[in-house]
This record gives structure tokens, C-alpha cells and sequence, in this order.
């Protein structure tokens, strides 16, 4: 009697053939491990913007004034360097502009100011007998009885019947230099409400046109030559800041005049 062969033991619950280790243990043969690989993609932070040169230089010179309009013009530029090149620098560019277009603003009013003489708040110099010595840029109300003055006005211009406005500032000169007007009347009008063009006109005529300019000439003849009678009378917009004289004057339209018509002793 044979004896039946024994059956294969089992293996037991933790042991593997050919000494393996335990179930699911990372990095043995036969089971997966972690993936080790070539590096991984990296992350790399954006390179800094470079600030625009030209809005730098842009907004230097607009802080120290340089050659009229060249900061406008490269602020300008600049603006469209940063967005074609994604630069930074749009504030400096910006403000480049604002700062020289506020310059220029600024000098431009100045010098319409200067030439208009509304910066010249001077008084005229004048002798013992009160004549201007000389001259001055002053506002239409400070011209007296005697002056001499030039005016931007065209007087051929003063013929219209309906008046019109007249330059604020006038140029007042020494009556033995070429000039447009002499005034020969100054009529002070009361306070109050603006009494309408009308009436101020009306006061004009009556004041300017008989006994003030006889007085002034010595004799009852109208202006010689090619003289004629002119006044300056306030609107309702200079009644508002205190302007209450009307302001007799003569002149030729066809151009200045030399001398005064004034009689001696008048």
C-alpha cells in the first residue's frame, strides 16, 4: 500500500515566495512605487516692467519748465511707447502733460495780461500841473481829464450808433507822443441800480457834447481837424464792479495824433 503524497502546505498569511516583502509595501518587486521621474516643470515669476524712459524725462522737464512743449510732446509719446510695449511710466507720462499744459495755460494768460496792461496796477507819474510824464497801461477808469491815452480799439469802429464794447485797459502817454484819445471830461454817475444803457447814454450826449468840451478848448467850435467826440460809459457788467464815470474823449479815426488841444490854463 502506497501512502498517498501529503498535500502542499499553504503558505502562510504574511510569507511570499522567494522572500518578498508584505503586501503593498512600496519599492518591492511585483508592486508599484512612487514615480520617479525628470524634474518637474518649474514656476517662474514675471520679470519686473521697466519704466518708460521718455515719461521719466517727460515729467523732469515739465517739473523744471524746459523748452516750451517738448514735455507735452514726449509725455505723448511716451503714452503710446507703454501700451505698444506694455511698459510702465503711465502716470509720469500723464502727469508730464498735465503739469506743462498747465505751465503753458499759465504763461499764455500772463502775457495776454501783460500785454493788455491788466498787470499794471502803477499809477502814472505826473508833474505839479498833473500831466502824465510817463507812460503807463491802465484800466479805462483811470485815465482823468487831460490824459493822454492809445487804446487797442480801432476809433473808426465807434462810429456804430449802438455803441459797443470798448478795450478794458488803455495805454496812457504823455500827450506830446502819438496817441488815439485825450480826454477832456470825466462825469461821475451816482450810485445805485444800473439806470439801463439808455439813460447813461442819454447823460452821455448831454455831458460830453457842449459846455465840457468849450471849457476845455476855450472856444465854442467843434474839434479841430479831424477831430471828433468819443465817450467810454459803463455796461451793466462793469456797473457791478464799481465802474460809475463816463469818460469824455477826442480823436481822429483816421490815426494818432500828436500835441494837445487843450487851452492853457483849462
Amino acid at each position: 500500500m502506497s501512502i498517498p503524497p501529503q498535500p502542499p502546505s499553504s503558505p502562510g498569511p504574511y510569507s511570499q515566495p522567494g522572500g518578498y516583502g508584505y503586501p503593498g509595501q512600496p519599492g518591492q518587486p511585483g508592486q508599484p512605487g512612487p514615480y520617479v521621474g525628470g524634474p518637474q516643470p518649474g514656476w517662474y515669476a514675471p520679470q519686473p516692467q521697466k519704466t518708460n524712459a521718455l515719461a521719466i524725462v517727460a515729467f523732469v522737464m515739465s517739473l523744471a519748465c524746459a523748452l516750451p512743449l517738448v514735455p507735452l510732446i514726449l509725455g505723448i509719446i511716451a503714452l503710446s511707447q507703454i501700451r505698444t510695449r506694455g511698459e510702465k511710466g503711465k502716470g509720469l507720462a500723464v502727469a508730464a502733460i498735465v503739469i506743462h499744459g498747465v505751465t503753458i495755460a499759465f504763461y499764455g494768460i500772463f502775457v495776454v495780461l501783460g500785454l493788455t496792461g491788466a498787470l499794471d496796477d502803477t499809477p502814472p507819474k505826473r508833474d505839479s500841473s498833473g500831466e502824465v510824464t510817463e507812460p503807463v497801461s491802465g484800466g479805462v477808469n483811470d485815465v482823468r481829464e487831460g490824459d493822454c491815452f492809445n487804446t487797442t480799439d480801432d476809433l473808426k469802429d465807434y462810429h456804430d450808433k449802438d455803441g459797443g464794447q470798448a478795450a478794458l485797459s488803455v495805454r496812457i502817454v504823455p500827450c506830446d507822443q502819438p496817441h488815439k484819445g485825450e480826454t477832456f471830461a470825466v462825469v461821475k454817475l451816482d450810485d445805485g441800480a444800473y439806470p439801463g444803457t439808455e439813460k447813461i447814454v442819454a447823460i452821455a450826449e448831454e455831458k460830453c457834447g457842449g459846455p465840457a468840451f468849450t471849457a476845455y478848448v476855450g472856444a465854442e467850435v467843434n474839434p479841430p481837424g479831424k477831430l471828433e467826440i468819443y465817450y467810454y460809459y459803463p455796461q451793466a457788467t462793469t456797473w457791478i464792479r464799481g465802474d460809475r464815470e463816463i469818460s469824455c474823449f477826442v480823436g481822429d479815426p483816421n490815426g494818432p495824433t500828436t500835441g494837445s488841444i487843450r487851452v492853457a490854463g483849462s
